[in-house]
């Protein structure tokens, strides 16, 4: 990891998600990753830490990764972040599973992203990966210099995201896995969108998705 980026997270919401807050530590603009749950909080923690909040980014359209969308957006105008192949699910309450498991809530990005697009946003360089499997839409993001990825519900420690939710598709996943994510370097740092963080190299030699 570069000199420059911070990463902490926060663990959030009713399936205990890892919210991200990409910090740069020269300038302290900072990127939040999957806003899982109670946005007073994480403006508060922004306030406390002088993070100067300039972009959200989602990994996908899940309830339990976007549901402080709505009052973030009440309170900020910072933007959203979402590949474009995730709106169906972000705007559809059955779709992201809110309806079935809180209060029925959409999302509506307001930057649709695409298959390798790359983005300067808080003096960091970092490419878009479409990565679908959990759903139709997740993407990761990798930040080459920092030598580090989002991986959202695509990749966990020695583990995948499930496949069984609308859009998904186990024989995605694994292509996701074997010919996007296991070509990054080994010693490039994944942060998932749940559990611990891991790495590219340990993940090709524990992960069962390389004997799938």
């Amino acid at each position: 990891m570069s000199e420059k980026l911070e990463i902490q997270y926060r663990v959030l919401g009713t399936i205990g998600t890892n919210v991200y807050f990409l910090i740069n530590k020269e300038t302290r603009e900072t990127l939040l990753v999957d806003p899982a749950d109670n946005a007073d909080y994480l403006l508060e923690q922004c306030r406390l830490r002088d993070y100067r909040l300039v972009g959200i980014l989602l990994t996908h359209g899940h309830f339990d990764h976007i549901y402080a969308i709505p009052d973030l957006k009440k309170k900020t105008d910072v933007p959203v972040y979402a590949y474009w192949e995730e709106e169906p699910l972000l705007e559809d309450a059955w779709k992201n599973r809110s309806q079935a498991w809180a209060e029925p809530m959409t999302v509506k990005a307001d930057v649709l992203l695409q298959d390798r697009q790359e983005l300067d946003l808080a003096g960091f360089h970092f490419q878009v990966l479409h990565t679908p499997g959990h759903t139709a839409g997740s993407c990761c993001y990798y930040f080459p210099e920092e030598k580090v990825l989002i991986s959202g519900d695509t990749l966990f420690l020695e583990s995948y995201g499930r496949t069984d939710l609308d859009t998904g598709s186990h024989t995605a996943i694994l292509k996701s896995l074997k010919e996007r994510l296991f070509q990054l370097p080994d010693d490039v740092d994944v942060y998932p969108g749940h559990m611990d963080p891991t790495t590219i190299g340990h993940e090709k030699q524990y992960n069962p998705a390389t004997v799938m």
